[in-house]
C-alpha cells in the first residue's frame, strides 16, 4: 500500500525559504506522477509542482515559478519542495500526492488532482509579512 509523509512545514517570514519533504513508500519501482498540492481553508485545492519519479516529466506552477523547485531523491523515495522568496499568500496546508505506478500521462505529469491517488496528511507552511 502507498503512503507519503510531508514533513518540513513551518513558520517563517516573507522572503524566507523552507524545503518541504515527501517520504514515499509501497512503490515496487520509480515509475509514476508524484507531486505537491496547496490548500487554504474556503479555496480549491491549487497543484503546485510535479514530477514524473522516472524523470525528465515536471509540472511548475505559474505562481511559484523562479521562486520553488520540485526534486527527488529516488535512492529515498523523497519528494522535495525547496520554496525560496516566500510570499505570505504562499500561507496555505501542503500535501503531497502521488499516481498509481505508470507512465506519465499525455502532456506530462500535471496539476490534475484527478490525477493522483495517493494523498499524504498535509504539512502547513505560515509565511508573516
Amino acid at each position: 500500500q502507498v503512503k507519503l509523509v510531508e514533513s518540513g512545514g513551518g513558520s517563517v517570514q516573507a522572503g524566507g525559504s523552507l524545503r518541504l519533504a515527501c517520504q514515499a513508500s509501497g512503490y515496487r519501482y520509480n515509475a509514476y506522477c508524484i507531486g505537491w498540492f496547496r490548500q487554504v481553508p474556503g479555496k480549491e485545492r491549487e497543484g503546485v509542482a510535479a514530477i514524473y519519479s522516472g524523470g525528465d516529466s515536471t509540472y511548475i506552477s505559474d505562481s511559484v515559478k523562479g521562486r520553488f523547485t520540485i526534486s527527488q531523491d529516488n535512492a529515498k523515495h523523497t519528494l522535495y519542495l525547496q520554496m525560496n522568496s516566500l510570499k505570505p499568500e504562499d500561507t496555505a496546508m501542503y500535501y503531497c500526492a502521488a499516481d498509481r505506478l505508470g507512465p506519465p500521462p499525455v502532456g506530462g505529469c500535471n496539476s490534475r488532482e484527478s490525477d493522483y491517488s495517493y494523498w499524504g496528511q498535509g504539512t502547513q507552511v505560515t509565511v508573516s509579512s
